[in-house]
């Protein structure tokens, strides 16, 4: 089939791998690994899916080198040993019968690694480090560091054998090589530091030892990160000059950013614009002339069309996208863009899953990240009445769902419109990216024709019963929580008060000026909905006060968001007061116990109550009176029944269904 995006789905040829087209699957840790190091059969479906998807080249998670060591996390794979390509074969041959290039990152995590986990302490060019209030790591002598390069040309020849069509060398995001070529963390004065050349010596050494092990045929990937974004860190110069010495045997550059303290610019803020990092991989491009993958925030198909057109990347990495939609290459090549279930950049269930609770991934908008799309085979056998009660992203989600599989279900809205509070938040300008998410449900819905949608309809049970329903499902979503404290109830969300929470904060968005330069804020509540607020009020130049019960801003969320409004606080001069309990709501001012339990008061222009959300099932009680003694099933799926975070419960929702 003939694609409109001519420049994606063309073919790329790189020594003896020719690619069927330029989407790359970025490597991403998934926490699906054993015990042991191996690979486990849930890392084959979940790779094979995506080659099934179309993807041109997959490139693996990072195996460690030298276990355990090289390990950063509870279950790093491994290629150390002889042992483990049996897996890795399998792998490499599931992939290829759809057509798909494998490569497979090689890596040592050096001062990333925790002694906790590799029983030892770790180990690094220096004793800096990786980030702040990590674990101070010894300094590599140099035999150890002669010793390391040579398993990393073991582990080239073993991901050979075992079938990968490349190789790529991490030498970026603060892992080991990184550690040798960060001016922030290379503090040696032998050969291995000093002068950019130095710096690169390690990572060159390994790129020979590579090459001496594969042979003169097989590709070398690089990934770098060609802007650290840190203080005292590499910029884009710098690294065009450290390349320089060891860029010869590189076949292709995979130009990614950022070091542990700027994680923000490696897995990308939602906010960060389409494609945003390509004018690295171009100014890589032209210094080497040679092939080069450019990543971040890439979604649509046609950015990545754009990007190629121009000449600032010969490939375009996608990680994110590609959890939250197998079948982005299929879907892009054959024009349905409006099926595209687009990664909105929230960072809960891959980067907070993995790296905040060493849990296996999952995905806010795809709560099959294993199963894709399997369900749908599970077709009923007799027929079967759905009514669903809210057309949030739950309720949306779980009408398609019995749709899909065939049952005759009934969607009822009591508003104009559908996607409920994703829909609502994204009108924040730094959020417009969950906008995609009910998009897409929408999208998905209009096309089943035994989904039926009322709008601006309030349920009641007379309306359900009138559906002849075999199964009921409630997800009327949730509400502000609005503690009973002096003043609140009185002035939150009224007319001419100062006084809101988010959502009558969105309400009036269009009223705050442009410029509130001089104006105070005072957020309570210092979760992601008070720090959305903060993020909101800083950016118009507001001086925002946070005042939170516990003791620090932020507590429950993703690492890439806890550093990105860190830095977003500090750059602001957020006044954060901590353990900090609201007594009593005035027209003009928030009267607090401080940590000594004095009484403050804090004034404002604008507060905000951003306490979090409670769910709200108001149908519920008598939806379970009606058809208790009935064989009717009824579930509560979703923010109606516990308020949270998308991801903490799509999963449940899709297995509730189907």
């Amino acid at each position: 089939m003939k694609s409109k995006y001519s420049h994606l789905f063309s073919p790329l040829t790189v020594r003896r791998m020719t690619l069927k087209n330029r989407l790359v699957m970025t490597p991403m840790g998934t926490n699906y690994g054993k015990p042991d190091g191996g690979m486990s059969y849930k890392h084959l479906h979940y790779y094979e899916m995506r080659a099934k998807g179309g993807t041109g080249l997959l490139i693996v998670e990072n195996v460690s080198v030298d276990d355990p060591l090289g390990s950063n996390g509870t279950t790093q794979l491994r290629l150390d040993q002889d042992r483990y390509m049996p897996r890795f074969y399998e792998l490499t041959e599931a992939c290829h019968k759809y057509g798909a290039c494998v490569a497979v990152q090689i890596n040592h995590a050096g001062a990333s690694a925790m002694s906790s986990r590799i029983g030892a302490q770790p180990v690094s060019s220096s004793t800096e480090p990786s980030k702040a209030g990590g674990e101070e790591p010894r300094s590599l002598t140099r035999d150890e560091i002669y010793a390391i390069i040579k398993k990393y040309g073991e582990a080239a020849k073993r991901a050979q054998t075992a079938g990968f069509d490349a190789v790529e060398v991490h030498c970026g995001h603060s892992y080991l090589i990184s550690q040798f070529l960060s001016p922030t963390m290379n503090k040696r004065t032998d050969e291995f530091g000093g002068s950019p050349e130095n710096r690169a010596r390690f990572a060159r050494l390994v790129i020979e030892e590579v090459r001496k092990n594969v042979g003169p045929f097989f590709p070398i990937i690089v990934r770098v990160s060609a802007e650290e974004f840190v203080e005292g860190g590499n910029n884009l110069e710098d690294t065009l000059e450290y390349l320089s010495y060891m860029q010869e045997e590189i076949d292709i550059f995979d130009v990614s950013a950022a070091l542990n303290g700027s994680i923000q610019y490696q897995l990308d803020a939602n906010y960060f614009p389409d494609g945003w990092r390509s004018y690295m991989a171009k100014a890589v491009k032209e210094k080497f002339g040679k092939p080069c993958m450019t990543v971040g925030n890439i979604r649509e198909p046609q950015v990545a069309e754009d990007i190629l057109a121009r000449g600032d990347a010969d490939l375009i990495g996608m990680g994110r996208g590609l959890i939250a939609d197998p079948e982005w290459a299929n879907k892009a090549r054959e024009g349905r863009e409006d099926e595209l279930r687009k990664c909105i950049s929230c960072n809960i269930g891959c980067a907070g899953h993995r790296i905040g609770l060493n849990r296996p991934i999952r995905c806010t908008v795809n709560p099959a990240v294993m199963s894709g799309e399997d369900y749908m085979d599970k077709k009923i056998k007799k027929p079967c009445n759905v009514v669903v009660i809210g057309a949030g992203t739950a309720g949306l989600e779980a009408a398609c769902t019995a749709a899909e599989v065939g049952c005759t279900t009934v969607l009822i809205e009591k508003s104009d419109k559908l996607g409920g509070l994703s829909a609502v938040i994204s009108d924040i300008p730094d959020k417009k990216r969950m906008k995609d998410f009910p998009r897409y449900l929408e999208n998905r819905a209009r096309k089943l024709h035994n989904l039926f949608i009322l709008t601006g309809t309030e349920a009641s049970i007379e309306l359900v019963k009138s559906f002849n329903p075999d199964i009921v499902v409630n997800t009327t979503g949730s509400t502000p929580t609005l503690p009973p404290i002096k003043g609140l109830l009185e002035r939150v969300d009224k007319e001419g008060s100062k006084v809101a929470t988010v959502l009558g904060m969105i309400d009036r968005m269009d009223s705050y000026p442009e410029s509130m330069k001089g104006q105070k804020v005072a957020v309570v509540g210092g979760g992601a909905v008070g720090l959305d607020v903060m993020e909101f009020m800083t950016e118009r130049g507001a001086e925002v006060t946070m005042i939170e019960m516990l003791p620090a801003i932020g507590n429950g969320l993703d690492p890439v968001t806890k550093c990105d409004t860190t830095t977003k606080m500090k750059k602001y001069n957020v006044k954060q007061l901590v353990n900090t309990a609201l007594q009593e709501v005035c027209d003009d001012k928030f009267i607090v116990k401080n940590p000594q339990g004095e009484i403050e008061e804090i004034p404002f222009d604008y507060g905000f109550m951003c306490l979090g959300m409670r769910a709200q099932a108001p149908l519920l009680p008598a939806l379970e009176d009606e058809f208790g003694d009935t064989d009717v099933e009824i579930y509560n799926i979703g923010d109606s029944f516990r308020a949270r975070r998308a991801a903490s419960s799509r999963a449940r929702r899709k297995a509730a269904i189907s």
